[in-house]
């Protein structure tokens, strides 16, 4: 059977239209962004507190409190959809964060470019076709083990520097607080912006209309 050009074509255009971005997505990126350094910026303090209080009862325990930081990848993803999304979005908000000011530093960027990547690598890894909420848990361990990863090496005092003992338990904190307060917040929180109508010009915001 005959199949003309513009039929076999179509696929591909349609792809190719799904990854492209639009002007609203770079909006909306950015007004992720930050929004979610302000929340950074929020947790710089609480989670702070709580990250040195549970390093202080076991050294590597503190990782249970960074899912926080971690969001920007998710919630990126989820929303927008398109390659780079989940990376660009983690990084202004780490941007915020350090520009607004906390203890960090510059060394914050290096975070959310770290945190970022490693998101992305999970919505890759799905082709960016799938955004249920095991994905949004895997794209939250998967921005928890770039944070784990960078920490490793770079640093005033990197992690290789420790036990092996802390490493483990520091990358299971990680993988625990970023599948929880970094995956399931954050797809809670896009299905509660979506609810409200916020991304209606967004896949995500139609398919909640589609379930209601």
């Amino acid at each position: 059977m005959h199949t003309s050009t513009s039929a076999r074509t179509a696929p591909a255009v349609a792809t190719s239209d799904r990854f492209r971005w639009r002007v609203v997505d770079i909006v909306v990126a950015a007004v992720l962004g930050v929004a979610i350094g302000l929340i950074f910026w929020g947790w710089n303090t609480v989670g702070g507190l709580w990250f040195a209080a549970m390093d202080g009862l076991t050294p590597g325990l503190g990782g249970i409190a960074v899912g926080i930081w971690l969001l920007g990848g998710v919630v990126g993803g989820l929303v927008i959809r398109k390659p780079g999304a989940a990376l660009l979005v983690e990084l202004v908000a780490a941007i915020v964060s350090a520009l607004i000011g906390n203890v960090w530093g510059i060394s914050t960027i290096f975070s959310g470019l770290a945190q970022g990547l490693g998101a992305e690598l999970i919505f890759l890894a799905f082709l960016y076709l799938r955004f249920t909420l095991p994905v949004a848990m895997l794209a939250g361990v998967g921005a928890g083990v770039g944070a784990w990863v960078l920490e490793f090496f770079w640093g005033s005092s990197p992690n290789i520097l420790k036990t092996l003992e802390f490493n483990l338990l520091y990358l299971g904190t990680l993988v625990v607080s970023g599948a929880v307060l970094a995956g399931v917040v954050g797809w809670l929180l896009v299905r509660g912006l979506a609810a409200s109508g916020a991304l209606s010009r967004f896949a995500a915001g139609r398919e909640r209309r589609r379930e209601v």
